[in-house]
């Protein structure tokens, strides 16, 4: 009786086998398409995946919204048009079973005379999300920086692909624009201006760092600008990273766990209350090497260091009084490296350098934006922004005692208002005007021995506060 039974269960097994194979898996892609002056929802604009056999597609509804489902897993090109608006690409979007595709698709107003126009499909990587762009910007997706080769999911090694754009070396994401001094480059966060957000930042070369602060979970698309800067980028001398957050997915829960080189994620998102449009993103991340530092021989642990960060928004969409939307992001570094004990080893003054270093930065916003009637809308946001540094180093003596060579204590945190209205007049007009109010504080104390066996004397000790205003307008 045997036998019967075994080949009854490999049949089952077989079948079972072959179920799991024919249901092949899907997705749901949804989001919202708006125009992108003034913000406004597009009703009735074509969504369609064009590499699917049969296309599937669809309709945005009233308020811009739209919902494809059963989309096969994968890379997909996506088609998006309407009446009046040039026809946007969007070329190789991964489709993964993890996490539903929520995008915010912004078209721009067509311009075309009587006599003919026609009208053609194609990607415009260099065309930015912020229109009053004109040249020497472009827009960078999460999925460009996955893709690129030693990336890290970093979008700041991604743009030193760019044209004019190159690293200083390839330990840090040190961004060189045209030849200007890395300091020179301008971060923003959700239209505020930020620290620099990489961890161990401007340690070798000021304005780079290690490796960004931002995981790829939680950055959607957003701009990079070389040169010729529109007058709300007053600050910048060499470059602007403008960086969005993306919004949670506000109709189910997901929750996702990543381990890499960078290290490891824990991300979740979800709506904040059933059947509303309000949602949340949070992701935290630790440095893989970090987590099994303790297994490494203490001399290869001085090479191994510990960062985590965290990152979150929460969007709130009401009926009549617009979009709310709070966000942080918050990073802490440290370092410790200890000096080689035995004399006869030493080569380098490096192998006497014994220090500790720790580092943090953050920023916490609340923005809040308001759409009157079709042709403009008004963002505020609030902000406080700041970094800090603490370095204490040291230096063995030949008489094997510790010396106390370098001190640096750094705290610098600023409050932000800012307010810019736009209004469109027509596909070829628009106006942008607004204002940034900077309150800064900063706390600054560096100590330094010119012998190392001498002691510490100070070269800086202060602590201020300025104001820093900047108005603008652009046509």
């Amino acid at each position: 009786m045997r036998v019967p039974i075994i080949i009854i269960s490999i049949a089952l097994l077989n079948a079972i086998c072959y179920t799991a194979y024919a249901q092949e898996l899907t997705q749901v892609i949804r989001g919202q398409v708006i125009d992108i002056e003034s913000q406004t929802p597009l009703a009735f604009a074509t969504i369609a995946i064009i590499t699917t056999e049969p296309l599937l597609g669809a309709i945005t509804d009233d308020k811009g919204y739209f919902r494809i489902e059963k989309v096969p897993v994968g890379r997909h090109d996506i088609k998006v048009s309407y009446v009046g608006y040039e026809t946007q690409m969007i070329p190789e979007l991964m489709v993964s079973t993890g996490k539903e595709m929520v995008l915010t698709i912004k078209m721009k107003e067509q311009i075309s005379e009587l006599k003919g126009v026609t009208v053609k499909a194609y990607t415009q990587k260099d065309k930015p999300l912020n229109s009053m762009a004109s040249v020497s910007a472009r827009t960078f997706s999460v999925e460009e920086a996955r893709r690129y080769a030693g990336g890290w999911d970093d979008p700041g090694r991604l743009v030193s692909s760019f044209a004019g754009v190159t690293t200083e070396n390839t330990r840090d994401n040190t961004i060189v624009i045209r030849g200007n001094s890395p300091k020179g480059l301008l971060w923003r966060l959700e239209d505020i201006e930020i620290p620099n957000p990489n961890h161990f930042a401007n340690l070798s070369t000021f304005g780079g760092g290690g490796v960004s602060a931002l995981s790829a979970l939680v950055v959607g698309n957003s701009d990079f600008f070389t040169g010729a800067f529109p007058a709300e980028y007053g600050n910048a001398v060499s470059g602007v990273f403008d960086i969005k957050l993306r919004s949670g997915n506000n109709e189910k829960h997901e929750h996702a766990v990543q381990l890499g080189t960078i290290g490891l994620d824990i991300s979740s998102e979800g709506p904040l209350r059933k059947g509303s449009q309000a949602s949340y993103l949070f992701n935290y991340r630790y440095s893989t090497l970090g987590l099994v530092r303790s297994v490494f021989p203490e001399e290869v642990k001085d090479f191994i260091p510990v960062y985590q960060d965290l990152s979150f928004k929460i969007n709130m969409p009401t009926k009549k009084s617009g979009v709310f939307s709070i966000w942080g992001l918050a990073s802490d570094d440290s370092d410790d490296f200890k000096a080689e004990q035995d004399s006869s080893l030493w080569e380098m003054a490096d192998d006497r350098m014994d220090g500790a270093l720790t580092q943090r930065m953050g920023g916490l916003g609340l923005n809040h934006r308001y759409i009157f009637q079709k042709n403009a809308y008004l963002n505020t946001s609030l902000a406080l922004t700041g970094d800090y540094m603490k370095y204490e180093g040291g230096i063995l003596g030949y008489d094997l005692n510790r010396y106390e060579n370098e001190y640096m204590h750094v705290r610098n945190y600023k409050y932000t208002f800012t307010s810019v209205y736009n209004r469109k007049f027509s596909a070829k007009h628009a106006n942008r005007t607004g204002f940034i109010v900077d309150n800064m504080h900063y706390n600054t104390v560096l100590k330094h021995a010119p012998v190392y066996d001498q002691g510490l004397i100070s070269v800086a000790d202060e602590k201020d506060a300025s104001y820093f205003v900047q108005i603008f307008t652009i046509i």
